[in-house]
C-alpha cells in the first residue's frame, strides 16, 4: 500500500521554537543554556506523540490477533527512528542549530539520515491503520486507490524521481540566502524540516519498498552511491569554501569558541565524511541484498531445471 503520504502526515513537522524567552531571542549561549533549550512547540510535540500513540496502538492490536504479525525489529526500526525525530526536532540540538551552523547541519542530518530511513524500515502504515476506528481505515485505503493519488505516488515513487526531488531538495536549500531565510523566519524554517524529511522519506521509501527497489534491481544501489556524492559534493564545498556562506551566523559562534568559519567548515565536514558514509553502508547492504536475492533465484532456477 501507498504508506508514504500517511507516514508523513503523522511526523511531519511544520515549525519550532525555543521554551526560554531569551534563548529565543539570542540562543544558546553556554551549555547551561544548551542543556534547558527544549523545544515543547505543539506543532511539533502534539505530531510526533500522536504517532507514538498510533504506532502502539496499532501494535498491540495487531500482536493480539497473531502474536507474529509483526517483527521486534520492524518495531524497533520505528521506535529509534522516532526518537531520532524526538532528537531533532525537540532536543537541544535544534536551538543549537541557531547558532552553530555545524549544529544545524547535524539536525538536518538526524532527520535524513537517521529517522527518515528508520521510518521506513519501521513500515508504520499497518500498526497506525490498525489503531484507527475500522471505518477510517476503509476509507483511507479506498482514497489511496482514487486515479489521481495512484498516479501521482507512482510518478514520484520511481526511484530516479524519488532521488531528483531528494538531491534537488537538498541543493536549493542550502542556497545562501534561503538558508538564511530560514535563520529569519519560523515558517521558512519549517518549511525547510518538511522538505527535508519528505523527500528523505521518499528517497528511503522508493529504495527499499518500491516497485523497483534494489534487492530487485542493482540500480537502486547507484541512487545510494550517487547521493553520497553529490551530498559529498556540497560538503566539501562548504568544508573548503574561504568565505561565509551564511552571514547570519557570523556574530552568533564565538560564544562556543569557534569562528564563523571554523564553524561552517565543521557543518561541512557532518555532510561530508559522516553522510557519505551512512549512503554508502546502505548502497552496499542493498548489493549484498540483491546478491542473496540473485542467488535465491539461481537456485531455484536450478532446482526447476533438475526436476
Amino acid at each position: 500500500m501507498k504508506n508514504f503520504v500517511l507516514v508523513l502526515v503523522i511526523v511531519i513537522v511544520l515549525g519550532s521554537t525555543v521554551t526560554a524567552h531569551e534563548v529565543r531571542i539570542a540562543g544558546p549561549q553556554s551549555t547551561s543554556d544548551l542543556l534547558r533549550a527544549w523545544t515543547f512547540e505543539p506543532g511539533v510535540v502534539l505530531p510526533i506523540a500522536a504517532s507514538a500513540v498510533l504506532y502502539a496502538v496499532g501494535v498491540t492490536r495487531l500482536r493480539r490477533r497473531s502474536p507474529k504479525s509483526i517483527r521486534k525489529s520492524v518495531t524497533l526500526y520505528f521506535w529509534f527512528g522516532w526518537a531520532a525525530l524526538v532528537s531533532a526536532l525537540i532536543s537541544p540540538v535544534h536551538a543549537w542549530g541557531s547558532v552553530l551552523f555545524s549544529a544545524h547541519m547535524t539536525q538536518h542530518e538526524l532527520l535524513m539520515l537517521v529517522a527518515a530511513p528508520l521510518l521506513v524500515l519501521g513500515r508504520p502504515l499497518v500498526p497506525f491503520l490498525w489503531a484507527l476506528p475500522k471505518s477510517w481505515a476503509v476509507a483511507l485505503a479506498r482514497w489511496s486507490k482514487l486515479w489521481p493519488w495512484e498516479k501521482t505516488w507512482r510518478t514520484i515513487s520511481n526511484p530516479l524521481v524519488a532521488w531528483g526531488i531528494h538531491a534537488v531538495v537538498l541543493w536549493s536549500w542550502h542556497v545562501p540566502f534561503l538558508f538564511q531565510a530560514t535563520l529569519e523566519s519560523e515558517s521558512i524554517h519549517a518549511l525547510q524540516h518538511a522538505s527535508f524529511l519528505f523527500s528523505a522519506l521518499l528517497f528511503w521509501w522508493a529504495v527499499i519498498h518500491g516497485r523497483r527497489r534494489a534487492l530487485g534491481f542493482g540500480l537502486a544501489v547507484l541512487y545510494m552511491f550517487t547521493t553520497a556524492l553529490h551530498s559529498g559534493l556540497l560538503g566539501a564545498l562548504l568544508t573548503f569554501a574561504n568565505s561565509i556562506w551564511y552571514p547570519a551566523y557570523a556574530d552568533r559562534t564565538a560564544a562556543w569558541g569557534l569562528t564563523p568559519l571554523e564553524d561552517q567548515q565543521i557543518g561541512g565536514l557532518i555532510m561530508w565524511i559522516p553522510a557519505c558514509l551512512v549512503y554508502i553502508a546502505a548502497g552496499l547492504a542493498l548489493f549484498a541484498g540483491w546478491l542473496r536475492e540473485s542467488e535465491t533465484r539461481a537456485r531455484s532456477l536450478a532446482v526447476e531445471q533438475i526436476s
